[in-house]
């Protein structure tokens, strides 16, 4: 995380110093009352809400790819701070700041339950707190096919769309509750196996990682100061484990091996989130035995999403 933090530092710092100079004496006009400048800077905040896509909750059906298993009621708050540097509104390299909610849970299948083939019965559930610093460059294709500063007769546009593509490093804690409505870290109970010996394929995840926030957006001028914009963003993850859930479940004896693998007083809390079916109706259909499909791990979790903006720019001067 520090060493993202320090490269991002460094590369908005040499956009912000390394050309200020060359740049701020190359002035036109942004309009009748100000002079503008090749780089611009801004700083802002953003609201809006996040969702995931995991092995855990969904829609109808044994489970989608992609949006198609996307559910509204999953949907959490996130806010963000950033800043950035923007050169001749084409180009932009933003570092922002993310923090906000994913949770998902397979008690929501009740009402189609009939058609899940148990993924309403396994009853498994979670929330996570997400932290992410993202490094992200912008692309604004009508600004970077032309150029209007030599348009003379004609303003540019107020309103622009852009791309985004960048890296990230996220951090994450996926958590259920007990029987008596506790918050529990499911990543320490190994809910399948990971790092056990009974099972050398399974490695223990990271709750800090890389991602690859990639997404689009349309960009508002509302003054030469103010700016608004609408943003989706979307995370490619290396990891499938989001909400704690990937691939099969255990044997529950191997929870019982104290020497290798747990301490006996945390035995039963391990059992009890490693299969949650206990408190639904029995149904044929759920497979908890050992080896039995617990989720799909041919396909990583990811999260986005949807957030306004409000920016602030500075580098811009009024008309004498």
């Amino acid at each position: 995380m520090r060493r993202i933090i320090l490269m991002a530092t460094v590369i908005i710092a040499v956009l912000m110093f390394g050309f200020v100079q060359n740049t701020f004496a190359q002035y036109y006009y942004y309009d009748d009352n100000t002079y503008d400048t090749p780089l611009t800077f801004e700083g802002g905040v953003s609201l809006g809400t996040m969702n995931c896509l995991t092995d855990v909750g969904g829609n109808a059906g044994i489970g989608k790819k992609g949006l198609k298993d996307y559910r509204l009621g999953n949907t959490n708050f996130d806010a963000s701070v950033y800043l950035s540097a923007v050169y001749k509104y084409a180009y932009g390299l933003r570092l922002e700041g993310t923090y906000g909610t994913v949770s998902a849970s397979d008690a929501n299948l009740k009402s189609v339950a009939a058609s899940t083939n148990g993924r309403y019965e396994r009853n498994l559930s979670f929330r996570s707190r997400i932290e992410e610093l993202a490094l992200v460059a912008e692309f604004y294709p009508l600004y970077i096919f032309v150029d209007w500063s030599q348009k003379e007769d004609r303003d540019p546009p107020k309103l622009s769309p852009y791309l985004l593509a960048g890296v990230g490093v996220f951090h994450f804690n996926p958590q259920a509750q007990d029987s008596v409505g506790n918050w529990v870290d499911l990543q320490p109970l190994h809910t399948e196996g990971e790092g056990f010996v009974q099972y050398p394929n399974r490695k223990q995840y990271s709750l800090t990682q890389i991602n690859f926030p990639v997404g689009i957006g349309l960009k508002y001028e509302l003054s030469p100061r103010i700016n608004l914009r609408a943003e989706l963003m979307w995370r490619i993850l290396q990891t499938d484990y989001l909400d704690d859930v990937s691939t099969t479940y255990i044997d529950p004896a191997d929870y019982k091996d104290i020497r290798n693998n747990f301490p006996q007083s945390e035995v039963a809390e391990a059992d009890y989130f490693y299969s949650r079916n206990k408190n639904q109706s029995p149904n044929p259909s759920i497979n908890t035995h050992t080896g039995g499909i617990r989720g799909d791990s041919k396909n990583n979790d990811t999260y986005f999403s949807v957030n306004v903006k409000v920016g602030i720019s500075f580098g811009r001067e009024p008309v004498n």
